[in-house]
């Protein structure tokens, strides 16, 4: 038996379905990851698994026994599950030690393990209403760690947030699943924050799955041009293209799919296309590339090539 298992839950608002008919599992310790542009579902989900929300079907089981909803239990909520809701609340004018002793189930040294993980060791003594949110967010979360959960559900942890708080928060969200006995699920609309940190992905459109795969899968093998779209550019290109070894790559209908990436050029006088400009991303330039009528991203190498140059392309497979 899994040790979470989600069978056919389903949601109604009003008539109208808001989370259909869901299907997954979960190991101990695993990490998923649920993607889906904002009012997929991913919310809805999040809190029937953790019992704040009642299924209208369906079961949620957790280590073999069903989590109960609203409607069953007195004080919702599972005290193995935990849930950090992207509009949590801290108590004003207490101190942080003062909000996190007040819920915490552990003992001292655990604590202060906690504390160090979330790296809030340095904010004890300070008053909840003197935190910026990126702190906050992350006494919220020791918080939780400190009722001992075995599961923790984040509901997008990085909204809100800027690119330093954002950058520690990722940090210490890894650091708790590979310092503390936790697994995790996290719902996330920018889906490019998830691929190097889950284990499984679950893209979600309209209340239902529609891919559930690897992150390496779902990144290069989308099913449609929306789960497509969640994970950054692409390319979608006709049989016309003139690209070597383009059979070989992934379709999406009858169009063959390629992230810029996969796409490598070779610099050529009778090039079938021409590069229409060079974007600076950074850590690499992205090339616009016109070609029988039909616009292509392409990733390159800083000043590799210049506006005007013609280049041959090849597809590289990145998965076989």
């Amino acid at each position: 038996m899994a040790w979470l298992s989600v069978n056919g839950v389903s949601k109604k608002e009003k008539d109208r379905y808001t989370v259909r008919d869901i299907h997954f599992s979960q190991d101990p310790f695993q990490k998923t990851a649920i993607a889906g542009e904002t009012g997929s579902g991913k919310t809805t989900l999040l809190k029937m698994i953790a019992g704040l929300l009642q299924p209208d079907e369906g079961e949620v089981l957790f280590r073999g026994e069903r989590v109960l909803g609203p409607f069953e239990k007195l004080i919702p909520g599972h005290p193995a599950i935990a849930y950090l809701s992207q509009h949590f609340e801290l108590r004003n004018n207490y101190t942080v030690e003062e909000e996190l002793e007040a819920a915490s189930l552990v003992d001292p040294q655990e604590s202060a393990r906690i504390h160090d993980i979330c790296r809030i060791t340095h904010l004890l003594h300070r008053k909840t209403n003197e935190l910026s949110g990126g702190e906050r967010q992350r006494i919220a979360l020791a918080r939780l760690l400190t009722m001992s959960p075995r599961l923790l559900l984040l509901d997008e942890p990085y909204s809100n947030l800027d690119a330093i708080h954002k950058s520690i928060i990722r940090d210490v969200i890894r650091d708790v699943m590979t310092k503390m006995s936790v697994g995790c699920i996290m719902a996330l609309h920018d889906a490019s924050e998830i691929l190097g940190w889950a284990d499984q992905v679950i893209i979600m459109q309209e209340g239902r799955i529609v891919q559930q795969d690897t992150p390496r899968q779902v990144y290069f093998r989308p099913h449609n041009e929306y789960c497509a779209a969640l994970f950054g550019e692409y390319n979608l290109l006709s049989f016309t293209q003139p690209i070597l070894n383009i059979q070989q790559a992934h379709k999406i209908g009858d169009r063959y799919f390629a992230r810029p990436e996969q796409i490598k050029l070779s610099s050529s006088s009778e090039g079938m296309a021409r590069v229409g400009d060079v974007i600076f991303m950074g850590s690499h330039d992205l090339l616009l590339l016109h070609s029988k009528d039909e616009l292509l991203k392409v990733r390159a190498a800083h000043n590799e090539f210049s506006i005007d140059d013609r280049v041959n392309l090849t597809f590289i497979d990145s998965i076989s």
